[in-house]
């Protein structure tokens, strides 16, 4: 204890990762500096922070690397992985490439780091930026969720142009942080599950994004109407929100009977 009571000072290192243009600049700067940076401003390698808090009577001193997203920065942002706690992975909602971009950036980090052990030890935040711009979104809560759960990453829908999430992305990132340090520097993940499938987010997804009825029961212009009512049975069972708890399950199952109500008029 120090002469104010407060236990042991930690160190940690924690880095940004994910796609340029995703907004993690933005994320850091909403965090340290509570304000939004309108003009976008390519990081250019490697951007350095310094913040100081206290999580559960312990004083963090933090150091973040804010490592930019273009490939031609990866000389630069390679050195920076090893001896590192903590590591914000960011997509853009909006922008599908980015979200599938994470199991890049976590396929770079691990060959840089070269140990599974070390990589074991990084508490990873997800953070599904830009939900201001819902309008515009291709990756839905659900589809991010799953990604991160089927890691053990915790999960964040945040917003550095409103704030949303943020403080509470960064306040995870620093418990989970402080936990490992007291865990003899092992990252803790999570081990539950969201109970839910990936056939189901992605039997959601066709639902919301068809072009026609046809598509989002999977069949072909003019099936038959026993191809209609297999098509629905089969996908009825997937979607039902009795057995269904996916984010959007309620609203395309809607979209479902919809669609075979629409299908089977014409029959």
């Amino acid at each position: 204890m120090d002469s104010n009571g407060l236990r042991k000072t930690i160190r940690v290192k924690i880095i940004s990762m994910g796609n340029a243009e995703v907004g993690k600049s933005c994320i850091i700067k909403r965090y340290c500096e509570k304000r939004f940076v309108n003009k976008y401003l390519t990081t250019i390698g490697i951007d350095y922070g310094v913040t100081k808090l206290v999580v559960r009577d312990r004083t963090v001193k933090v150091n973040i690397f804010d490592m930019a997203g273009h490939p031609i920065f990866f000389e630069v942002r390679n050195e920076f992985y090893k001896d590192t706690q903590g590591a914000l992975l960011v997509y853009d909602v909006c922008n599908r490439a980015s979200f599938e971009s994470l199991d890049t950036w976590l396929a770079e980090m691990k060959q840089e780091i070269g140990s599974p052990n070390e990589m074991e030890k990084v508490f990873f935040c997800v953070c599904a930026n830009k939900i201001d711009r819902n309008s515009q979104r291709q990756i839905d809560e659900s589809e991010g969720r799953l990604w991160a759960d089927q890691h053990g990453f915790h999960y964040f829908e945040t917003s550095a142009l409103s704030g949303e999430g943020i403080t509470e992305a960064f306040q995870e990132l620093f418990n989970g942080l402080v936990t490992a340090y007291e865990n003899g520097g092992r990252a803790v993940r999570i081990t539950t599950t969201l109970g839910y499938t990936k056939e189901q987010v992605e039997a959601i997804q066709r639902l919301k994004n068809s072009k026609n009825d046809y598509e989002r029961l999977g069949l072909r212009q003019g099936a038959s109407k026993d191809d209609v009512n297999k098509a629905y049975r089969k996908m009825a069972v997937i979607l039902h929100p009795d057995k269904n708890i996916a984010p959007g399950s309620e609203e395309a199952f809607k979209i479902l009977v919809t669609a075979r109500t629409e299908l089977l008029k014409n029959r």
